[in-house]
């Protein structure tokens, strides 16, 4: 046991250093090149892709942002159905096998690779299986993004990676993202390039699929559900039948297309819900669609692959030619849409106006950022700024007694009355109890930090840990390394890593 733990001590040190070794190159130049690679592990399929990502500085000011200014898929991955064992669990060793031959593939090393995002989804967010995909990269996890991406991220994610947001944006207009994976459908309702709203609901082309001996025996509950509406028994001796098949996949279709017109769902469509639904507050003027089954939609895959993802895309296009009448749009990215969140570094460093009691805490890695993105400017509303935290930890499948980043822009001024509502509402949803385990981060672009932190520990008495740090602009999807105190000049370095998308 001994052994283990200098192991892990000796990982924990040589991610730091590299963390440092990124950090300092970033510093030092204006222009910056990476290799990146994104991964995605998901219930049906796994993927991923090398790109070079080349980054400018926003400004002169150290502390500023870069952004990319090009951007180069080096190398795409076949799609790979990802490998269970008859327990349920993933087959680390032959997805590992399958990275490996990756980048054997690819012409790269590991240590040829900057950064990288690891987006796992549906069966793979499991405990179980989040462990030992964790070792996989392990060696790399002072410079990956690893992020467990439940319904609501992963309707975000797709609709970031495919490029339908920046399209929404660039046309002006609001759009309806629909990303028909193996499991699942995400919808996500993207105004002028902002995210508005999203769901899920358990339609996909993977919930009858065949096995290695081409036996129908992968029968998920959702289709489960629909043969026995349709009054048909649910074996793989029925499911044998494609005219069954394509019934269940006709129904599944019908379920769909309810969803994107937004009418009221009928009972089944009710009970594979598996979110709250899309609040449509802005109507969409066209359709974008990804996912595994979008490649048959758009007439890009013509194979079948075993499953019934061809059926329901061809029973899709049906429905939509009859009943909705706003274009459909073929995206940037289809299958691969999550997987284009290669991690982008940049680096900023604190005010002096930061608290920090306790140094010990520090350096840390991978912290998520919860951004509250609401305007603090004026009088501040307690129970809005709690709920509007809560509403965006759980997009990011993050509670509370998480270790987690809150993030804000302060503005007005630092009045105590204010600072003690921001204090109290940071109280309420960061520890309800008055107890915290995980550290808490305070993000803040404003030079209130030190008076918050103050007032958390010394006012309210926040039993936990909490660094409070000012001068820092983050974003959605960014997660943040902290490195120790700087002395001269009392500031902390910051290395921020942002989901990018094209």
């Amino acid at each position: 046991m001994p052994h283990d733990i200098d192991l892990d001590h000796e990982h924990e040190q040589s991610a730091e250093a590299e963390s440092q070794a990124i950090a300092r190159l970033i510093w030092e130049q204006d222009t910056i090149e990476l290799r990146t690679v994104g991964i995605d592990i998901g219930s049906s399929t796994s993927h991923l892709l090398f790109a070079r990502v080349t980054l400018q500085r926003l400004a002169e000011n150290l502390s500023s942002r870069f952004v990319v200014v090009a951007r180069e898929v080096l190398w795409r991955s076949p799609i790979m159905l990802t490998p269970f064992l008859p327990d349920g669990t993933i087959d680390a060793h032959e997805l590992e096998h399958f990275i490996h031959h990756a980048y054997h593939d690819a012409g790269l090393r590991r240590s040829d690779i900057d950064s990288g995002a690891v987006i796992l989804t549906g069966e793979a967010i499991k405990r179980k299986n989040a462990r030992a995909i964790d070792e996989i990269f392990a060696a790399e996890s002072g410079k990956f993004v690893c992020a467990t991406a439940g319904h609501k991220l992963e309707s975000i994610l797709a609709a970031h990676g495919s490029g339908a947001s920046a399209l929404s944006r660039r046309r002006n207009e609001c759009g309806l993202h629909v990303d028909v994976g193996g499991g699942t459908t995400k919808l996500a309702l993207i105004d002028r390039g902002e995210i508005i709203s999203v769901a899920a609901f358990a339609v996909g082309g993977r919930l009858l699929a065949q096995d290695g001996q081409g036996a129908w025996t992968r029968i998920d509950e959702s289709a489960q559900l629909v043969a026995q509406e349709l009054g048909i028994a649910a074996t793989p001796e029925h499911f044998a039948d494609e005219t069954v098949r394509r019934a269940i996949a006709e129904r599944l279709a019908q379920i769909v297309v309810d969803q994107i017109c937004g009418g009221v769902q009928d009972e089944l469509g009710h009970a594979l819900e598996l979110t709250e639904a899309l609040a449509r507050t802005v109507p969409p003027a066209f359709i974008t669609f990804s996912g595994g089954v979008s490649e048959y939609i758009f007439e890009r895959e013509t194979r079948s692959h075993g499953d019934i993802a061809m059926l329901l895309a061809q029973a899709i296009i049906k429905q939509l030619k009859a009943r909705v009448a706003i274009p459909v749009i073929e995206p940037l990215e289809r299958i691969r849409a999550t997987v284009i969140g290669a991690s982008q570094f940049t680096v900023q460093v604190s005010g002096k106006t930061i608290y920090v009691p306790d140094m010990g805490v520090l350096p840390v890695h991978n912290v998520p950022v919860v951004h509250l993105g609401l305007d603090l400017s004026e009088s501040l509303d307690i129970d809005h700024i709690v709920a509007t935290f809560k509403a965006h930890a759980d997009i990011l499948n993050l509670s509370f007694d998480d270790r987690l980043a809150l993030a804000f822009s302060w503005d007005g001024e630092p009045e105590y009355s204010r600072l003690r509502a921001m204090a109290e509402a940071i109280m309420r949803f960061a520890a309800p109890e008055g107890k915290r385990d995980e550290i808490l981060f305070l993000m803040i672009d404003g030079d209130v930090a030190a008076s918050l932190g103050r007032i958390l520990h010394d006012e309210l008495h926040l039993d936990g840990k909490i660094v409070s740090i000012d001068g820092i602009k983050l974003r959605e999807l960014d997660f943040v390394d902290v490195g120790e105190l700087l002395n001269p000049p009392g500031v902390v370095p910051v290395v921020i890593k942002s989901l990018l998308f094209s």
